[in-house]
């Protein structure tokens, strides 16, 4: 009876919340880097030099940085739902700004707005996560939510690339109505957040009694357990050396992310020398369509055993040694682009694992202080990652053409983006 109704209520949790989250967590995720399909376009039309424009895609993390852990504490105080409808709304509106900027100097400073306006969202909602999902099962809530990522990418791309191709409709560039069209329904679901999330398990009128009594009493026994043994204070959990290890690791995993995910598009169009933008962004949602299945299957992999250093580890592993294979292929770019989709696959695999780690010892305020420092130190290599392949850039965006020689300055594809 205890399982029939342990399931029952875990199905209903999960049809009711992981949808919309995803949802949520796309158009996050697409709002922040679309700019890499903007790019193909937008550089040149503002006569962008690549460190300017690595600087600019990496500013996001900057204002992300400096109110990530304080957004946070107010979403535990004030409740999930208010916040993160909060959040969602003026993310949105900020992200359609983006189609008026002019120049380097506007790009930096929306950019930073943006990161300023969606500072704790993520955290927020792993944070949330931890208020419905035991802890046998948040590797696969992990892994549904996160698999956004790939989806955003995978449908974000050529959708882009379908946008760019609205050039001079009203007057504005392709690469301004991608900001637009992309950034309105952000508004649009923030608001809807209000009526569909429900903060707590408490106040969700779609569970039965019965539902309601099982999930808080088995989580509010496995908070306890976790209090008891390792209760600490707010800043107890920001400075605890478990937490910064965890930072480094997560530092080093967003680093290949953004690393890849903002250059991708251009080191396919300029290596592989492809022309069409449509062509370019199909292609590079293809790690991406991959790794949204290989999420899923291993965040249930992590639920299972139970391992999650080990699912953490094991695609941190693979797609590091993907990455340095490719960076010795420069004269094979083919090779190197595979090589980049297996280590775009190791990130996002490690993320389900990955984050059933903090929830394991962290719980109330610290453990929204504590995702919230893990995420905060980590998104820093979002910014230091696409800053740093600009700058090894040497050739201005706007001058390149269709088939410019890589090789000839950095290595080719793989080389690119090794840096990364």
């Amino acid at each position: 009876m205890t399982e029939d109704l342990e399931r029952s209520t875990m199905q209903v949790v999960g049809r009711r919340l992981i949808p919309f989250l995803m949802l949520c967590y796309f158009l996050s995720y697409l709002d922040r880097t679309n700019i890499s399909i903007a790019s193909l376009t937008m550089n040149k039309s503002l006569g962008l030099t690549a460190a300017e424009y690595g600087l600019g895609a990496g500013l996001f993390f900057i204002g992300y940085f400096l109110f990530e852990i304080p957004s946070n504490l107010i979403l535990h105080r004030v409740g999930a739902r208010l916040w993160i409808a909060r959040i969602m709304v003026s993310w949105g509106v900020v992200a359609v700004v983006m189609a008026a900027i002019q120049g380097p100097v506007s790009l930096y400073v929306v950019r930073i707005v943006l990161g300023i306006a969606e500072a704790g969202f993520f955290p927020g909602i792993i944070l949330y996560l931890t208020y419905w999902f035991p802890a046998s099962y948040r590797g696969r809530a992990v892994a549904f939510f996160m698999s956004s990522i790939a989806i955003s990418t995978a449908v974000g791309a050529p959708l882009g690339g379908l946008l760019l191709g609205l050039d001079k409709i009203a007057g504005l560039d392709g690469w301004r109505w991608l900001f637009v069209l992309e950034g309105v329904p952000t508004v649009i679901v923030g608001i809807l957040v209000v009526f569909l999330l429900p903060s707590t398990p408490r106040r969700a009128k779609w569970l039965t009694d019965d539902q309601r009594n099982w999930l808080v009493t088995r989580l509010d026994a496995e908070d306890a357990k976790t209090r008891a043994r390792h209760h600490m204070t707010v800043l107890q959990a920001i400075v605890k050396p478990r937490v910064l290890a965890l930072s480094l690791i997560y530092f080093a995993t967003v680093f290949g992310l953004y690393g890849i995910g903002f250059w991708l598009p251009q080191i396919i169009k300029k290596s592989l020398g492809i022309s069409s933008n449509l062509q370019v962004s199909l292609l590079t949602a293809v790690p991406y369509a991959i790794g949204i299945v290989a999420m899923i299957l291993w965040g249930r992999y992590c639920d299972r055993t139970g391992r999650y250093a080990v699912g953490t580890a094991v695609p941190m592993l693979v797609g590091g040694v993907a990455l340095t294979a490719s960076a010795f292929l420069t004269g094979l770019p083919w090779l190197g682009y595979a090589g980049l989709c297996v280590c775009t696959l190791g990130v996002l695999m490690s993320f389900p694992g990955f984050w059933g780690l903090p929830s394991a010892f962290l719980t109330g305020a610290a453990a929204a202080a504590g995702i919230a420092t893990v995420n905060t130190i980590g998104n820093l290599s979002g910014f230091l990652g696409p800053y740093w392949v600009g700058w090894m850039t040497p050739l201005r965006l706007r001058e390149m053409g269709p088939r410019d020689d890589w090789a000839g300055h950095g290595g080719g594809c793989a080389g690119r983006l090794r840096v990364g």
